[in-house]
């Protein structure tokens, strides 16, 4: 039942992502489950690296949004890129 709380809170919390961020990011529902999903990993591997999460914590809702924004971020800098 975990895993699918995991893909729910990371949906939403790629959605959340997608709205707060300027621009237009034409993703589908698939990549803004990763999307949310990967910002959550970001944010916990982060967080362990800057000392804010203990090795086995949960991260935070809103740490999971910030790093899914960082990660559309990263996403339009390489779509430019190729342009």
């Amino acid at each position: 039942m975990s895993i699918i709380w995991t893909i729910i809170i990371g949906f939403i919390a790629g959605l959340l992502a997608r709205a707060l961020k300027p621009g237009d990011d034409k993703l589908g529902f698939f990549w803004t489950i990763i999307l949310g999903v990967g910002g959550s990993f970001l944010a916990k591997y982060a967080g362990e690296a800057l000392g804010w999460y203990r090795e086995g914590e949960s991260v935070g809702f809103i740490a999971s949004v910030v790093g899914a924004i960082v990660l559309l971020f990263i996403y339009g800098m390489i779509k430019s890129s190729k342009k």
